[in-house]
Parts: C-alpha cells; sequence; structure tokens
C-alpha cells in the first residue's frame, strides 16, 4: 500500500510539473512581443518620390504608373510616372476644418472597366458639420461628380474616420469617428463611430448584420485604416485610443474586425476582457501611436503612425483554430517612441510595382515641415 501511495504521489508530482512547465511555456508564448527599433534609413532603400504636397491623405494607383493622392484642402492630385501634375485632377468643395477635409479614395473593383472614384469629405450643413462618400467619374486627365453614395454622417473639427476601401466582398467600407461624442459609437441609429459597408451604389447590403443598416461594426472611436488578410481576407482596422485628460494611458489599437462585432468604445478602453466586446489583437499603452492608413505588403501589415512618427511591421501568424498570434513588431525610422526621420506618417500602400509607399502629413498643423513637405516616400525592396 505504502509503495502505490508513494508511486502515486510520484504521478501527481509529474503532472503538477509538467502542467506548470507548459503553464510557463503557454504565458511565454502568449505574451505580447517586445517592439523593436529596426530598420534604420540605411537599412532600407528609401527614396522621395512626390514632394510638395499639401496633407496628403489617401494614395490609390490607377495602373503601374498612374496614382492618385488626396489632400485634405479638397484637391485630388494625378502622378504620372513619379510625376505630379500641376494642375488638380479634381477640385472638391470640403470644410477643412480642424482634421476634416478631404481624406480616403478607393477605385471601383472594376476599375477601368467602371470608371469611378470614390472619395470621402467633410462638409458644413446648416451651420453644422458632417460626413460623404461620393462618387466621381474618372476621365483621362479629370474626374467629375457622379453621384453621392452616402451622405449626413456626423463630422467635427476631431474624429472624422475618413478611410474607405472596397473589400474581397466588392463592398465598400467606410471608417467613421464619433468626432468627440463617445455614445455615437455604441449608438446603432448613429453612423458616426462605425465601419459602415455599402455596395458600390450606395445601397444597403442584404447581409449586413443589422437589417436596414449600413453598420457593419461599431464601437470605434477613430478608426483610420482598414486591410484585409491576404490569406485569410478577414479585415483588419486601426484605430486611436484615448490618452491624457481621458485615460491613463495611449490604448491605440489594431482589431480584427467582424461582421456585427462591438469593439467596446467608450465602455471599455483597451482589453476589455468582456465578452460582449471584443478585445484588440494588438494595444499600444504606454506610447501613443497614433495609428492611421495600414496595408498588408509580403504578408506582414504594415501601419502608418502620426504621433509616434513610425512606420511599423507587425508580423503576424495565424493559428490552426482561427485567429492570430503577433510574432514580432518593429518600428522602422523611428529614433524613439515621439520623433523619427520622416515625421508624421499618414498613409502607407502597396504598390501594383511591387514596392511599398508611405505619405507624410508634417504640414497638417501638428508638426514639423521639413524642406518639400509634405512627401510620398518609396521603399524600393531590399532585404525586408
Amino acid at each position: 500500500m505504502a509503495s502505490r501511495i508513494k508511486g502515486m504521489m510520484r504521478k501527481r508530482t509529474l503532472l503538477v510539473i509538467v502542467f506548470f512547465v507548459l503553464s510557463c511555456m503557454r504565458d511565454a508564448h502568449d505574451a505580447p512581443p517586445k517592439e523593436f527599433f529596426r530598420p534604420s534609413v540605411e537599412e532600407v532603400n528609401v527614396e522621395v518620390w512626390v514632394e510638395n504636397l499639401e496633407i496628403p491623405w489617401s494614395l490609390v494607383f490607377l495602373s503601374r504608373d498612374i496614382a492618385l493622392v488626396s489632400e485634405r484642402p479638397g484637391r485630388i492630385r494625378l502622378i504620372e510616372n513619379g510625376r505630379l501634375r500641376k494642375e488638380p485632377y479634381a477640385v472638391i468643395d470640403v470644410s477643412h476644418v480642424g482634421e476634416g477635409g478631404l481624406m480616403g479614395l478607393a477605385l471601383h473593383p472594376g476599375f477601368p472597366a467602371k470608371p469611378y472614384l470614390y472619395a470621402m469629405h467633410t462638409y458644413r450643413k446648416g451651420g453644422k458639420l458632417y460626413n460623404r462618400v461620393i462618387r466621381l467619374r474618372a476621365l483621362e486627365d479629370r474626374a467629375v461628380m457622379d453621384k453621392t453614395i452616402v451622405d449626413d454622417i456626423p463630422g467635427g473639427r476631431f474624429h472624422n474616420g475618413g478611410r474607405i476601401a472596397f473589400g474581397p466582398d466588392g463592398m465598400l467600407y467606410i471608417t467613421t469617428g464619433e468626432i468627440f461624442q463617445a455614445e455615437l459609437a455604441q449608438d446603432l441609429s448613429s453612423l458616426g463611430g462605425k465601419i459602415l459597408r455599402v455596395k458600390p451604389d450606395g445601397s444597403i447590403p442584404e447581409d449586413n448584420p443589422f437589417p436596414g443598416s449600413l453598420i457593419y461594426s461599431y464601437g470605434h472611436r477613430n478608426p483610420q485604416g482598414i486591410a484585409w488578410h491576404p490569406v485569410t481576407r478577414d479585415l483588419f482596422e486601426s484605430e486611436h485610443g484615448p490618452s491624457g485628460e481621458f485615460a491613463a494611458s495611449a490604448n491605440d489599437e489594431i482589431n480584427v474586425v467582424v461582421k456585427g462585432g462591438n469593439y467596446g468604445w467608450p465602455r471599455v478602453i483597451g482589453m476589455g476582457g468582456k465578452k460582449e466586446y471584443i478585445d484588440p489583437i494588438v494595444l499600444w499603452k504606454e506610447h501613443a501611436t497614433p495609428p492611421s492608413g495600414i496595408t498588408f505588403y509580403r504578408g506582414d501589415l504594415f501601419v502608418a503612425t502620426l504621433r509616434s512618427q513610425a512606420l511599423i511591421r507587425i508580423e503576424l501568424s495565424v493559428l490552426d483554430g482561427g485567429g492570430y498570434r503577433v510574432e514580432r513588431i518593429e518600428r522602422w525610422f523611428a529614433k524613439n517612441y515621439q520623433e523619427g526621420v520622416f515625421g508624421r506618417i499618414r498613409d502607407v500602400v502597396a504598390g501594383p510595382d511591387g514596392f511599398l509607399y508611405f505619405l507624410t502629413n508634417n504640414r497638417d498643423g501638428r508638426g514639423f515641415p521639413r524642406p518639400g513637405d509634405d512627401k510620398i516616400y518609396r521603399i524600393v525592396p531590399k532585404d525586408l
């Protein structure tokens, strides 16, 4: 009997040790990865592609050699073979107030057979600010107004969202901010603090999560970037979190967006841990990052950031059971968490030529313009 008891105790002790080791391995594996300051400009081929822009916000490519860029005061500029055309491709009557103005651009997925260009901008009506998405017909040397896709989106001096993009399903996704009226994000009768999903003609898709509504997800604060994973086709989103007087830390986020999901603002900040809200996959608490445009490039997620002035690279792995694990985070071109080589970065785009492009926003009133700002830079692949 004594030997049997000793044997059981040895087995129990062994099980406890194995469980402890496995627990430590799991905790270490699930711990958020450390951020690395890499690479420097010397490690990557970076060149100026276009300069002397005024607060560029969004970049889209019509072809390998021709692109359009929006400027927040209300101009769409044409770039051909790296040369900026002097005359605007289109001029839109916008309210350039605070963070408002001309923001996101998107091309119809059937372009050029369906020659439509979409743009989101701030406007004034009845003394109040709103945002809307319009559709223009793209001609050879200019674009002309075609129709309004969505209007009366809440607008303000701050937190307008502003990013638009077509998803793999052929639908147009639109990010909207809560304009510093936090409860709008939880109000399903308001278009503020949401990601919207519409058909190319502006009508409501029948399979949207809330019948008769443009809303795809809610509980967002100021979402400014959207991109789809190249393999899973999941929607990723970047979002500005509260800091300063609103919260003790930064709380900037990267989220994986699901249909009908509630992302918590303002009921929870950062990792809420409540089943009714969806937590971010990446959360920056210690250092204000504000992420803006995002794109997938060579399988990794690249994030343009404003205050931290870095281009962030996030290496992800897809888990067998679903979901993602963040393997590594790198801050590119950053001297520290508040100062970078190129200043404020608004958008990052994977070009059809295999290069990676990013836009600076040093003339937006919050940066310190360098000679020739604002600019579009191009990263020529070397050894990423």
